[in-house]
């Protein structure tokens, strides 16, 4: 196994952790989540910049890559919209927590693009990622990473009681910012979502190549 794939194993691996982890009142056991979440986020980008700048692509690598990503997305979403009630961000217009709908939004693209995109590879069409939807991933992962940075501040905050302005100006910028990069990355999961069906939706016109 190259290094890409085992990078790619290794957030596989790690992903129970950061599903579970959030749930327990704990700041200790919230920041190993958090920031096995970040590493997640970044070898996401680094396996595949080692696969191709090393040639090291492969069958494996190409199956296991998507398959780690999904797998993040609803290990993340889980307790962040189990939490959401108890932990909703801080924002200017009041607490914001996580609608569900907005998680159906995001799990729903997904699901349909996987299918879409084996289905349009039967065809012999391959639909490589697009501008808006790496956008989406990357804006989706930062408001992923304020959630989980949310929850092991408040945990913290209680264990150390603290108090006072500057806690009041972390929980509102964190708040701030993870909420509009919420509205952002769901605003793009649907703009993006639109141009593949407007960019191969005529490929289910044709009778699939055999």
């Amino acid at each position: 196994m190259n290094l890409p794939n085992a990078l790619t194993v290794g957030r596989i691996v790690a992903t129970p952790l950061i599903a579970t982890l959030p749930l327990a009142n704990s700041w200790g056991l919230r920041l190993t989540a958090f920031v096995l979440f970040v590493i997640a986020a970044v070898t996401d980008y680094i396996d595949g910049y080692l696969a191709r700048s090393r040639k090291e692509e492969t069958d494996l690598g190409r199956l296991l890559d998507p398959l780690a990503d999904k797998l993040l997305l609803v290990a993340t979403l889980i307790p962040m919209y189990l939490l959401a009630p108890h932990l909703p961000f801080v924002t200017p217009l009041g607490l914001m927590g996580l609608p569900l709908w907005v998680v159906l939004v995001v799990l729903g693209r997904e699901l349909f693009m996987t299918l879409f995109r084996q289905a349009a590879a039967r065809r012999g069409v391959v639909i490589a990622a697009i501008g808006p939807a790496k956008w989406k991933t990357a804006i989706q992962l930062f408001w992923q990473g304020c959630a989980y940075c949310w929850f092991f501040a408040v945990a913290l905050k209680e264990a150390q009681s603290w108090r006072g302005e500057l806690w009041e100006a972390f929980a509102m910028f964190n708040g701030t910012v993870g909420w509009l990069a919420m509205i952002v990355a769901v605003a793009l999961t649907i703009f993006s979502l639109a141009i593949y069906l407007r960019s191969f939706g005529s490929i289910f016109s044709t009778v699939p190549q055999k």
